[in-house]
């Protein structure tokens, strides 16, 4: 999202500034000057329209880009990770993440192959965030891979391998956007709006693992 406001405002010469981090960051200045709302899961943007009914306009809810969940690796694939059931082999240390976009995820993926206590033995660690498993995975060398989504491998690129998961096992989580009732900049909302379902906008997001 940083990158498609960085292009809107190259294109359109209006400077789009994006707030970022936990809730408890950017929420409060969202009720004074957001023009709009942005998240990496529609499950995540519907729990924020539902705490904060009367700070959005539910009828500009768009929805962009969906990514899948797959598994992260160490560099090089030491394990051998080739397919979801590999997870369940011995020796097999999982990391996990529990809120956000990955709420439920690895669940998600083990249901539909009927693996959930499986996997459920094999995670060693579990942390809240994104970042904080990030972090993990830089300091802790025994994890060996993460269920995640594909646009965490970018960040890791360097220190890990993405195991892409047959067609009929991917989940998926969406990603969407709304405008506040009070936008002030109304008619620029509009447009990055419209801006963010453009080719342009897309190209940016398959970049960072959305399809």
């Amino acid at each position: 999202i940083d990158e498609c406001a960085d292009k809107f405002s190259r294109i359109y010469g209006i400077k789009a500034d994006v707030v970022t981090g936990p809730g408890e960051t950017w929420i409060p200045r969202a009720r004074e000057d957001a023009d709009i709302v942005y998240e990496e899961a529609e499950h995540l943007l519907t729990l924020f329209m539902t705490r904060y009914p009367c700070l959005v306009d539910q009828s500009t809810r768009t929805s962009l880009y969906v990514q899948p969940a797959g598994i992260l690796v160490r560099k090089g694939n030491p394990k051998r990770i080739r397919s979801f059931e590999d997870l369940i082999g011995a020796n097999i240390c999982l990391l996990d993440v529990s809120s956000g976009a990955h709420a439920g995820l690895w669940e998600d993926v083990a249901g539909l192959k009927g693996l959930i206590p499986d996997i459920r033995k094999k995670i060693v660690m579990s942390v809240e965030t994104g970042a904080e498993a990030v972090e993990k995975w830089k300091t802790v060398p025994e994890l060996d891979a993460w269920i995640t989504l594909e646009s965490w491998h970018t960040r890791l690129r360097d220190m890990a391998d993405w195991v892409r998961l047959p067609k009929g096992e991917r989940i998926y989580r969406g990603t969407a956007a709304v405008a506040t009732h009070f936008y002030k900049n109304r008619e620029t909302a509009r447009m990055f709006m419209e801006f963010l379902q453009t080719s342009n906008s897309h190209a940016v997001f398959q970049k960072w693992g959305w399809e």
